[in-house]
């Protein structure tokens, strides 16, 4: 049986390490699947496995917690990054922007709440209890990479493994910030007096996609004179709006129209163009009818193709000249479950999928120029995941110098990866680099990222933990990780209502975003038929994972040093 004791004992064995960590992630996993009151704290329950497991002396060398503990948070926020890359500058819409600064104002008020807990509370001439607000901080907005974040940049500020256990206050406030997020959600319907029937009313008569966007279909019989005898090209210039012709029937013959195509009088033509601009295109053109293609002479097909070919990656649908060249057009195209317009000017990403219409030897050709390979997207973009790190780790160790700070500031092994990874997610098809993976892929690397991260956090903590709820400083934490939770969403709840009149379900979905919180939008959507929280919330993740990391290493180096 030595062997067996051994394998739990020997700190310096690998397997004892491997045993470490697949125990702590596999407990806290399956206990963070127990709903308390309908809630569950999900993977985060990791944290408190590895904190129970570091209490009982089964730990690890200090320096493999540190290295595991790192990669799994570089992985982790570059995942992350690469997710919300392709959409982070287009969530700046109209309402983008304000739902954008009100989440910016309540991470701005959660820091002031912080420090001004930490001054009524807290004993400031001990330079300890700064950096344990800070974890409280992220563990009351429930943000993980926040506090992987300042861990990192309390390691230059007090030197590696002199830095304080900010975990202890993070897993102190957590369990109450997932239930303050949603119970300040609920205080904010009774505070504006919100009517759920009124609020399902005004979802029901909005739009649920944006006009200039969603793509529109209809038959139109060419009826106005000034047409006749002019080519598509110039109808087009004249309209001044972005549409597309992807077949034309003219004298009982249907072929594919090109920019040269002369439109004549009675000619019926099938036309694909945002819905905001359907009737300035029937005003010019002529009325919509009824049209049945598959009497004509020659049928045309329609399919949908996969963008697999990385030759593509980056080109606009202007630059390949699918009409001229092959014969066939391309309707509208669909981009992480998103049906877009396929303007000639929007950029090809591979994971696109196009709806091609023409002659069918045509649109086959054109998919086997675009690679169509639907499995060949089951493969992740391995060397594109590690270059973009590189990229980061390189990006986040650039010093600098901040007059009055006592080191010089960096992005950091958090910071630096995700903007990289932001940027490589949004523009890396202009360097070539080939970005798709698909979400059970980036989940599953994301996923594994955060419970290394949480496991070696969990474990390095362990050993002070109830020293620091016990006789320390603990239910201080609790209370003020509440105050820290609830205040900044009461405020910025009851603004964007009042001022904003945002309606009830984007706004809980926007709070969750802001807290970067799943449990808090899984609660929005379970109360709310439509997609109107999870709107809210994608449109403020982003940039509030951005802020919440970043502001964690500005707040660790301009006042715990």
């Amino acid at each position: 049986m030595d062997w067996l004791v051994g394998l739990f004992t020997n700190t310096n064995s690998v397997a004892h390490i491997v045993l470490l960590y697949s125990l702590v992630i596999a407990v806290g996993v399956l206990l963070g699947k127990i709903k308390f009151g309908g809630i569950s704290l999900g993977v985060t329950f990791v944290l408190f496995a590895g904190i129970v497991a570091g209490h009982f002396k089964f730990t690890g060398p200090t320096e493999i917690l540190t290295f595991i503990q790192d990669f799994g948070l570089i992985l982790f926020v570059f995942m992350i990054g690469l997710q919300v890359g392709p959409g982070f500058f287009e969530n700046f819409g109209k309402q983008g922007v304000k739902m954008n600064l009100m989440a910016a104002l309540a991470i701005l008020l959660n820091i002031c709440v912080m420090f001004a807990c930490y001054y009524i509370f807290f004993d400031t001439s001990n330079p300890v209890n700064l950096p344990m607000m800070v974890g409280t901080l992220y563990g009351a907005v429930t943000n993980t990479p926040g506090l992987g974040a300042a861990n990192e940049a309390l390691n230059s500020v007090f030197g590696a493994g002199k830095a304080p256990q900010i975990a202890s206050g993070y897993a102190c406030a957590y369990p109450l910030g997932v239930v303050g997020i949603i119970g300040a959600g609920i205080l904010i319907r009774y505070i504006c007096k919100v009517s759920i029937k009124k609020e399902d009313e005004q979802l029901e008569a909005e739009e649920a996609e944006d006009p200039h966007a969603k793509p529109h279909k209809m038959h139109i019989k060419v009826e106005n004179a000034y047409i006749a005898g002019r080519t598509l090209m110039q109808i087009h210039d004249f309209l001044n709006r972005d549409f597309v012709c992807s077949r034309i029937l003219h004298n009982g013959h249907v072929s594919i129209p090109n920019r040269d195509t002369v439109f004549e009088m009675g000619d019926q033509i099938y036309v694909v163009c945002a819905e905001a601009d359907v009737e300035p295109i029937k005003a010019f053109i002529g009325p919509e009818i009824e049209v049945d293609w598959e009497k004509t002479d020659q049928p045309m097909v329609s399919k949908r193709v996969v963008v697999t070919n990385p030759k593509i990656n980056g080109k606009t649908l202007g630059q390949i000249h699918l009409s001229r060249l092959y014969g066939v057009n391309v309707t509208r195209l669909t981009r992480q479950g998103m049906d877009l317009f396929a303007s000639s000017s929007l950029p090809l990403q591979v994971g696109d999928r196009l709806m091609v219409v023409g002659p069918e030897d045509d649109v086959n050709r054109v998919m086997a120029m675009m690679g169509n390979s639907a499995r060949s997207l089951n493969a992740p973009n391995i060397a594109t995941i590690f270059i973009g790190i590189i990229i980061g780790i390189i990006f986040g160790s650039l010093p600098i110098a901040i007059p009055g700070m006592p080191v010089p500031l960096k992005l950091g092994l958090a910071g630096g990866p995700l903007i990289i990874a932001i940027l490589i997610g949004r523009y890396g098809y202009k360097v070539k680099l080939v970005t798709y993976t698909t979400t059970s892929a980036n989940m599953m690397l994301r996923e594994i990222g955060l419970v290394l991260f949480l496991a070696s956090v969990g474990i390095k903590a362990g050993a002070g933990f109830v020293e620091t709820v016990v006789q320390g400083d603990g239910l201080k934490y609790v209370y003020t990780g509440f105050l820290i939770t609830v205040i900044p969403i009461l405020i910025v709840g009851v603004l964007s209502r009042m001022k904003y009149k945002m309606n009830y379900y984007t706004l809980i979905g926007m709070i969750a975003g802001t807290y970067t919180d799943p449990p808090a939008l899984a609660y929005a959507n379970s109360i709310c038929p439509k997609d109107a929280p999870s709107v809210g919330y994608s449109t403020v993740y982003p940039l509030s994972m951005f802020l919440r990391i970043f502001t964690a290493q500005i707040i660790v180096l301009f006042f715990c040093g």
